[in-house]
């Protein structure tokens, strides 16, 4: 097993015994933003931010649309 898909599966579990910590919801999204899976990442996100809308998923929220959204005008004109 990958190192991102134990922690994911670790926080799961934790998840599953209890499913309003915030920061779980949120630690499981980092590691999925950082396996590559952006959607899952956002839906924790989100998920975070509508059992507390002042937890850290929205600094986490933020970061991730930033990331997404930047768009470098150079390296599509060579």
């Amino acid at each position: 097993m990958l190192p991102y898909e134990e922690a994911i599966a670790t926080i799961t579990d934790y998840l599953n015994e209890n499913p309003k910590s915030t920061d779980a919801l949120t630690l499981r999204g980092m590691k999925h933003f950082g396996a590559g899976e952006r959607a899952k990442a956002i839906n924790d996100y989100l998920a975070a931010l509508e059992i507390d809308p002042n937890c850290k998923a929205r600094l986490a929220l933020q970061s991730a649309n930033e990331i997404l959204d930047f768009y470098n005008k150079d390296l599509f004109n060579p």
